[in-house]
């Protein structure tokens, strides 16, 4: 699957991406539970996504890592799609590559990360 093919509230998704951004992660109350969350932007050759890291995902990718989200899942937050691996999904890191030598994406997929706050109500996902 591309990025440019996903929907919001789409589940099982699978699909391989570069790891081209990375926010610092922040700490969130959540039903009384302190969790830790990073946006990051991730992007393939159909466009580029925003993808919610949680907790001890933050720590496995950075900058340049290629991974693999396997039954991942979308969302819509202030009108911007965002992917993350959920309660249920799973990231790896599969390879890595150079940002700076990968082609620009088509605009469809492309996101603004300039934006503040991300997937604060992912209620259903932890």
């Amino acid at each position: 699957m591309k990025l440019s093919e996903i929907r919001p509230n789409q589940g099982s998704i699978n699909v391989e991406a570069v790891v081209t951004e990375m926010e610092p992660p922040r700490e969130i109350n959540k039903f009384g539970n302190s969790l830790k969350v990073a946006n990051a932007v991730v992007q393939d050759d159909s466009g580029k996504m925003r993808l919610t890291l949680w907790n001890a995902e933050i720590e496995k990718v950075k900058v340049g890592d290629k991974i693999k989200i396997t039954n991942g899942y979308a969302k819509e937050f202030k009108g911007e799609i965002q992917l993350t691996a959920g309660k249920f999904g799973k990231i790896e890191v599969i390879g890595q590559e150079d940002v700076s030598k990968l082609p620009a994406p088509k605009v469809e997929g492309k996101v603004d990360v300039a934006e503040e706050d991300s997937s604060g109500d992912d209620e259903d996902e932890w």
